[in-house]
């Protein structure tokens, strides 16, 4: 393993001195000769001020990314689809895009990749804001392959250098855009919730602000990419509203023939999972925690998202219990959600918990614990007992009903 720091063997004279001062016991003698475990040593340079003959010094980084960061301009969205059909993400992310193009002063653009693609999903992305799509339509890319639709963006970067790539914070992005963001010598910043152009401490052109949670989202993390081109990020789904679209706008639909493309593998067969409940897409959402007890206890939920046309989701805790299946998980490590109406039943309020919510337009809590978080978030928050509110929530919907 590559070490931070280098010894020249000719100034080494064997003194040892640096194996002495190491703190972490990176250093070693081979002979008379120093050398350094890389795999050890934590770049702390005691062993370069520790050598009287300078027979150390910390190694150069190697640089990647792009050396002249003026040729790459643009702002573009990857516009996942589905049998022709864009994701809602895409319009999300086109939404924060134009935003962030306008703050830059560049063009936006979208990345569509398919086969047989209806003429209508490209001219959707524009009247969501592009101005650009370029669109590769190839029978490589029928169904989506990591390493095929990864080597085709790469190769679309490649040739038009956009400053930034964006992508929903999905199975498919998150499964290929570290690979586009490898070929392309960039970094990748995941799972983002946040997003700003703005100028660097120091001054200058404005660059990408990448703001996601971290350590369990304790705290959130800001990070940028000053020196390497495209600067790119997954950004979690239902994190931005998506813009309605403007049928008047005008945007540009190239058609791209790209090199030849090798998936690894082919899909053989399509079989649907056993649930196929989409939270995220969710208008109203009636959750239940640690505090309904039981599996058993979730019918009364059912009941009552029936009642209301809604969607029945849970947090970690009744997820990690067993209770529900993870994907109608919400939270930092389910999904973000956010509907018009958030109806939670015995649900805390972890901070990852509230952080996958809080985009949701109306939030009613019921906690038997006045001090539970959930009521920092609430716009109705009911301290009482779960299990007698929800039967006369219910029997109040049904007498409104009758």
């Amino acid at each position: 393993m590559s070490a931070p720091v280098a010894i020249d063997p000719a100034k080494c004279k064997g003194c040892s001195k640096c194996v002495r001062e190491c703190p972490f016991g990176a250093m070693r003698m081979n002979g008379r000769i120093a050398e350094v475990d890389g795999a050890a040593c934590r770049a702390c340079s005691a062993c370069v001020k520790a050598c009287p003959f300078g027979a150390i010094s910390e190694a150069k980084a190697r640089r990647w990314g792009a050396a002249d960061l003026s040729a790459y301009s643009g702002v573009w969205v990857f516009a996942e689809q589905s049998g022709g059909k864009i994701r809602e993400v895409s319009y999300e992310l086109l939404a924060k895009g134009r935003e962030l193009a306008d703050s830059r002063g560049c063009r936006l653009g979208a990345v569509l990749l398919g086969s047989g693609l209806p003429p209508e999903a490209a001219q959707s992305l524009v009247a969501h804001g592009a101005d650009e799509v370029y669109v590769a339509d190839d029978p490589a890319l029928a169904e989506f392959e990591t390493n095929a639709y990864a080597d085709a963006v790469a190769q679309l970067i490649a040739k038009y250098r956009p400053e930034a790539v964006l992508a929903g914070a999905t199975a498919i992005g998150r499964s290929f855009l570290p690979k586009v963001a490898v070929r392309s010598g960039a970094g990748l910043t995941a799972d983002c919730t946040a997003l700003e152009m703005a100028a660097p401490a120091g001054g200058g052109a404005k660059i990408l602000h990448q703001t996601r949670p971290a350590f369990g989202g304790n705290i959130m993390a800001t990070i940028f990419t000053p020196d390497h081109r495209p600067q790119m990020a997954t950004v979690r789904p239902r994190v931005f509203r998506a813009a309605p679209p403007d049928a008047s706008r005008t945007g540009k639909i190239v058609a791209e023939a790209l090199a030849a493309l090798s998936p690894a593998f082919k899909t053989v067969k399509r079989k649907a999972s056993g649930e196929n409940v989409d939270i995220a897409a969710a208008e109203i959402l009636v959750v239940g925690g640690r505090g309904l007890k039981k599996a058993e206890n979730f019918a009364l939920l059912e009941k009552l998202a029936a009642k209301l046309g809604g969607t029945v989701a849970a947090s970690r805790a009744a997820v990690d219990a067993g209770w529900i299946p993870a994907s109608r998980q919400v939270g930092q490590t389910g999904k973000t959600v956010a509907p018009r109406l958030y109806l939670s039943f015995g649900v805390s309020g972890a901070i990852q918990h509230l952080a996958g919510m809080r985009g949701s337009d109306f939030v009613v809590a019921v906690n038997s614990d006045p001090n539970a978080p959930i009521f920092q978030a609430a716009d109705v928050a009911v301290t009482g007992d779960l299990f007698a509110v929800a039967p006369a929530l219910l029997k109040a919907l049904d007498e409104r009903m009758a």
